[in-house]
């Protein structure tokens, strides 16, 4: 039977320690738990999907059902002379299910190491970094439609990737809880390494050609520097979106701000780094209230203590004014408030 509980504790289900409680809260593990919560006669709106709760901001108590996807299982599903292909359940742990892909030798996914969270919700939030988006692994997923009362098969083009967005939080927000995922990992591989802090940590390590275990040992050591583990202090990774800005703002804030580091995207847009913009700002390392900022990386904030929702709304809002104030950038935050 579905674990089911009323009034249900969500501290520790989000890695951010923000309190809040949720009038039901089942654990789901597969279709067969969902429908079985679906049939039960308190069954209503509003719902939560909830994965490893690294993406969220609880801003208060939760007065419906959240949802705890805890589907398991990872396999090889097939391969053939291009890929193999990769499935894992929404609910195994994203960073787990990395180093198992390269322990088994299937290369590609090696600059997404120890990023938190589920795999489910990997597509939701197309996480990245180091160069590589989880778009570009990305084969297929299979989730409940809530709209339809069945579960479908959505491919990479419906699903609409974006930069940390899909069509889950836009127009699909809330109408899907996503049971598996499928990754095309090639075989023809390549070595990403174009990110400096992944550079200059293999020539620290005096590796010349990398492997993707090399890559992945790489990320992990830049990763563990610059970030906090949420085990230990409550956070919810990178904070903010790196703003993109047209050619003509890029230019402006180039000749005032010669230190300025940027990224060129595609149609001359240049993507910026939200980091910089807030550490020239005076914000890396302080704190307004039980939130502050990482001292190691300015794009985290942090809970240092008894932090609510509330605190991490007063403490983004006042860091996005002081950087509308004097770059004239609006910073997105990645997490969902709740």
């Amino acid at each position: 039977m579905t674990p089911l509980l009323a009034h249900a504790d969500l501290q520790a289900l989000n890695t951010f320690g923000l309190p809040a409680r949720a009038r039901w809260l089942a654990a789901i593990t597969g279709e067969a738990d969902l429908r079985r919560v679906m049939a039960m006669p308190e069954w209503g709106e509003p719902r939560l999907v909830l994965g490893g709760g690294s993406n969220l901001v609880l801003t208060g108590d939760f007065d419906g059902w959240v949802l705890h996807v805890a589907v398991p299982g990872r396999r090889l599903l097939a391969q053939d002379s291009e890929a193999w292909w990769v499935e894992a359940g929404a609910g195994e742990p994203w960073h787990d299910f990395v180093l198992w892909t390269l322990a088994h030798g299937w290369a590609g996914l090696e600059n997404l190491a120890l990023i938190p969270g589920t795999v489910g919700a990997a597509p939701v939030q197309n996480i990245g970094a180091y160069g590589l988006e989880v778009a570009e692994r990305f084969a297929w997923l299979e989730a409940f439609d809530f709209a339809a009362g069945a579960v479908v098969r959505i491919d990479g083009a419906a699903c609409a990737f974006a930069y940390r967005d899909s069509l889950f939080k836009r127009e699909g927000a809330g109408r899907y809880l996503i049971l598996r995922v499928v990754f095309r990992l090639p075989k023809a591989w390549r070595a990403v390494t174009a990110y400096a802090d992944v550079t200059k940590e293999l020539a620290a390590q005096h590796v010349e050609n990398p492997t993707p275990q090399d890559i992945a040992d790489a990320v992990i050591a830049v990763r563990r520097r610059k970030l906090p583990d949420p085990a230990e202090i409550g956070n919810a990774g990178s904070f903010f979106k790196n703003p993109v800005v047209d050619a003509a703002t890029y230019s402006r804030l180039a000749a005032d701000h010669p230190g300025l580091p940027s990224y060129p995207q595609g149609g001359g847009t240049v993507k910026l780094a939200a980091g910089w913009l807030i550490d020239q700002c005076g914000w890396k390392g302080r704190a307004l209230g039980p939130v502050g900022t990482y001292p190691n990386q300015a794009l985290v904030l942090v809970n240092r203590g008894g932090a609510t929702g509330a605190d991490v709304q007063r403490a983004a809002q006042a860091i996005q004014r002081d950087v509308k104030a004097r770059f004239g950038v609006e910073l997105e935050p990645e997490p969902v408030f709740v």
